[in-house]
């Protein structure tokens, strides 16, 4: 949960962003605002661009009015508001919004809660009804209380003690504020959220949750009269109470001097530090500079300090510095996670020199544009969907408070200067006192029955029980795109999309670590990554410039398929990124120096990826699914294969299959396809195109392990993670669609029956999930969860029955009508942004699939049935074809596992040879 609020944290200032350039403005968002007589605030965004509707309910309450003793008791609220009401069954939003095709989510942080749906434009009135229920009449049985609150531990277990610095994240409030209750950590303790009660409950909504507290977001695809009348309808009835709501009064002192601490984990592979300072509300002026400041320290791979710490001195592995900014005081919050062989003090002083010199020395006027213009270009896509509007115009409303600065903040930060963003750092950080956290790697009462929290609906004569039927079904938009080859082979396919002048260009090599030669796992994106290290007589340092200057970022990387590049630019500048991609994938420098500090990246990334229970069971999962064949090894490489890689190596890859022929390129957004063809004939047409044939592909897959259950005993772990995998079919298989529902019915939503057994019926898991990577010559299904150690073998069992069951009998029509929209839902949210716009196109034109079949999805998913889901089980998924990993603690499951599946290999952590096609050959059985 802390990483999440640490993400929320990141956008709630982002509505204060504008344009560094006079030729591109964000458009301002035209929204309208009225209360009601019961206070409630209604503010709206009318967009007819997506047939989507965002419907939106903000609370002022958020970890800082937990109860006494009750850490953690907002976020468990949140959960706790999906469980029912008078009208509407536990999980009964999610029929109400994922059966339909739509979305559903949550957040708290310290100031709100914020619960927010996605919907097909139809279902408007139904969400309206949905949440004023919600508002109005919670209820929660004591069943479902216990069960939801052992959910939230397992998130607890999950974010906090699973998760290598979620320890760290979990600190920087406690230890950053003296006084203020954010210090609460917002997802609670284990302990506190054993105490709470369903009374506890009860008492909160009463308090908090009423129209006077909150504050209806609709964005989308409405007609505003029909709004207003459904809100009066179904909002204006909720009577407003008649005692005042409480409010947080405690005032965070100024600190008077500064303070360290030390937090360890066991779970860590490398040291971490983070810094604090206090500074002022989001309503003050000064929190736009604030954010410019932060921005410039480590936005983008040119930044100050990623420059410093990250690229040249090789000090940390990642670092980022942010301004929480909040209804109350906030911090200032500068962390890096540090590379091998070094330690938080190095960090440290580099963070404080970083500051000191921007806080002093001159800032270029070019530096201050570049930033303006990736805060732009952040902005400008946020803003492509209705979600975004409204979370911008919320954000404006209640932290920043005042819904005007959704649009007058882009003004504001246009106008922030040089010398504002040195005042302010000066006033809030380096005249200021700060909090320091090293951290470093250790070993080491009677209820009733159910309640009901109603308001008087004496006033509600014509508030139906029953949600209302929704409109016509609105039709979706979905662009032509146009292909076109040129004469050195080279694919081009451009996707018009009217709206925000935006356009994604993505280059993709059809070879990715498929083509990895044995030994050398890794090599493909260590390939790819070094495409923006240097190339065309540019460095690392003036490729980041000249992308962030444009307003994006250069993203590169291999998956098994193919390697890529890509950028997100205005449509002005798409000319020039086209031309900067050109660079780097034409004329790579691949410098040794740059090799080594490349290496050296991955493999920190590498110790995080295997620190991470899910994610080490995902990549044994691979190996013993794929035994020797080329998708079977780790595609993020080994500690002993990447250090086998020579720039000999690199150098034979790029030249072997960075060519022409064996690539595309896909441009997504506003630009009219001519232009588009031109422009890539401008900045690829004269690449030359090999005259050796390329070489032949390796199969992706062999034999699959012999062990069908293989346990990684990782001793102390704070979670076991758990995955159950089966091999797929490839991309472009016939049977594909039928797959794709298949896996949506298994675990592709919150609703499917994974999460309903594990998470949503037991409280086992913080989410159960299941996804298909469908590849060019096969694919994998894998399904996953992380629970507590003592639970992982009961998960397995729950896994692979509901894998037996699709084969068992067929789906019940509802059922597969509800998953079915799930996908359809999905596939629409993801034309609405040029990226996954460029994604779906891409995917099409890499697996030589028509691309007409953008527009032939939805009928494509639509004509699948129950009773091609059932043959397609009863052939692909027997139940001795599955493999299963678990990773976790094995003394607190080891015994349990031994009377399911007598026949487990059992490999300790460190034992464990990613590299051996045989994963078990070492071990017995247990």
């Amino acid at each position: 949960m802390r990483v999440l609020v640490l993400a929320g944290c990141l956008l709630a200032g982002s509505s204060m962003l504008t344009a560094a350039a006079d030729t591109l403005r964000i458009p301002p968002l035209d929204y309208r605002e009225r209360t009601l007589a019961n206070g409630l605030e209604v503010l709206s965004v009318e967009d007819h661009s997506s047939p989507t509707i965002s419907v939106q309910v903000w609370y002022r309450v958020g970890s800082k009015d937990d109860p006494p003793g009750r850490s953690g008791f907002a976020h468990l609220f949140e959960h706790l508001m999906f469980k029912g009401t008078k009208h509407m069954q536990a999980e009964q939003l999610d029929r109400l919004t994922e059966d339909v095709g739509g979305s559903n989510n949550a957040t708290t942080d310290g100031d709100v809660t914020r619960y927010y749906e996605v919907v097909p434009s139809n279902y408007l009135e139904t969400l309206l009804w949905a949440e004023a229920e919600r508002m109005s009449s919670l209820a929660v049985d004591e069943p479902n209380f216990k069960s939801e609150r052992a959910v939230v531990e397992e998130e607890y277990r999950q974010s906090v003690l699973a998760q290598p610095y979620g320890l760290l994240f979990n600190a920087i409030d406690m230890r950053s504020y003296a006084v203020h209750p954010y210090r609460r950590p917002t997802i609670g303790s284990i302990a506190d959220l054993e105490a709470a009660t369903l009374p506890d409950v009860i008492a909160f909504h009463r308090t908090f949750y009423r129209p006077d507290n909150a504050t209806l977001i609709v964005a989308g695809d409405f007609d505003p009269e029909r709004l207003d009348a459904w809100v009066d309808r179904y909002f204006g009835w909720i009577p407003r109470p008649s005692t005042p709501i409480p409010a947080v009064t405690a005032a965070e002192p100024a600190r008077r001097a500064d303070a360290r601490y030390t937090e360890t984990s066991p779970s860590a592979p490398l040291p971490a530090v983070a810094l604090t300072w206090l500074i002022p509300p989001a309503s003050s002026r000064d929190a736009v500079a604030l954010e410019a400041a932060a921005a410039l320290l480590a936005t983008g791979d040119s930044s100050r300090l990623h420059e410093a710490l990250v690229y040249r001195a090789q000090i940390a592995q990642e670092v980022d510095v942010y301004a929480d900014l909040r209804v109350d005081t906030g911090l200032f919050v500068a962390y890096a996670i540090l590379a091998s062989g070094h330690e938080p003090a190095e960090a440290e002083d580099g963070i404080r020199a970083g500051i000191e010199r921007l806080g002093t020395q001159p800032i270029a006027a070019a530096e201050l544009d570049k930033v303006k213009t990736q805060l732009l270009t952040d902005e400008l896509g946020r803003r492509q969907t209705a979600r975004g509007k409204a979370f911008a115009l919320g954000d404006a409303a209640l932290i920043q408070g005042d819904p005007a600065r959704v649009n007058t903040d882009l003004e504001a930060l246009q106008a922030v200067t040089a010398d504002d963003v040195q005042r302010v750092l000066r006033t809030y950080v380096t005249g200021a006192h700060s909090v320091t956290i090293d951290y470093r790697p250790a070993g080491g009462a009677d209820h009733a029955e159910s309640a009901t929290t109603a308001n008087d609906r004496d006033g509600a004569a014509d508030f139906p029980a029953k949600p209302p039927a929704p409109g016509p079904a609105p039709a979706l938009r979905v662009p032509a795109p146009s292909a076109y080859r040129l004469d050195n082979g080279l694919r081009v396919v451009v996707a018009r999309r009217a709206g925000a002048p935006l356009v994604t260009a993505q280059l993709l090599v059809g070879s990715g670590a498929e083509v990895e030669p044995d030994g050398k796992a890794g090599l493909a994106d260590l390939t790819a990554t070094l495409l923006t290290r240097g190339a065309a007589g540019m460095s690392a340092t003036e490729i980041a410039t000249a992308a962030e200057a444009l307003g994006g970022s250069l993203g590169s990387g291999a998956d098994w398929d193919q390697s890529e590049v890509g950028i997100t630019v205005t449509t002005p500048k798409l000319a020039a990124g086209l031309a900067l991609l050109a660079d780097v994938v034409r004329e790579p420098t691949f410098a040794a120096d740059e090799l080594e500090r490349a290496r050296a990246e991955a493999e920190d990334d590498l110790r995080l990826l295997l620190s991470r229970p899910s994610s080490l069971a995902q990549l044994v999962a691979g190996r013993a699914v794929f035994g020797s064949g080329a998708y079977g090894h780790s595609r993020f490489g080994t500690e002993d294969s990447l250090e086998r890689i020579e720039r000999a190596d690199v150098l034979q890859l790029h030249r072997t299959y960075y060519r022409p022929d064996n690539a595309l390129l896909v441009l997504a957004g506003d630009v009219e396809p001519d232009e588009g063809r031109a422009l890539a004939e401008r900045a690829f047409g004269d690449w030359p195109r090999p005259s050796a044939e390329l070489p032949a592909r390796p199969a992706g897959a062999a034999a699959p392990s012999t062990a069908r259950v293989l346990v990684i005993d990782d001793a102390g772990a704070g979670q076991a993670g758990v995955v159950a995998a089966h091999a797929g079919p490839a991309r472009d298989a016939p049977d594909w669609y039928v797959a794709a529902v298949a896996n949506a019915v298994l675990g592709g939503s919150y609703s499917a029956r994974l999460n309903e057994e594990i998470r949503i019926k037991r409280g086992l898991s913080y989410g159960a999930s299941s996804r298909l990577e469908s590849l060019r010559d096969a694919g994998l299904w894998l399904a996953s969860a992380q629970t507590k150690n003592p639970s992982a073998a009961e998960v397995v069992d729950l896994m692979l029955e509901q894998f037996a069951a699709l084969a068992a009998e067929p789906i019940p029509t509802a059922e597969l009508e509800a998953r079915k929209a799930t996908l359809i839902g999905a596939y629409a949210r993801s034309l609405e942004t040029t990226e996954g716009l460029a994604g779906r196109v891409a995917e099409l034109a890499l697996y030589g699939i028509d691309l007409e079949e953008l527009g032939r999805y939805i009928d494509r998913v639509q004509a699948v049935t129950a009773d091609e889901v059932r043959g397609f089980a009863k052939e692909r998924l027997h139940a001795e074809d599955a493999r299963v990993v678990v990773v976790g603690d094995a003394s607190e499951f080891e015994a349990a596992m031994k009377r399911a599946h007598a026949d487990f290999v059992e490999i300790p952590e460190d034992e464990l040879d990613l590299d051996s096609p045989s994963l078990e050959a070492r071990h017995s059985s247990k």
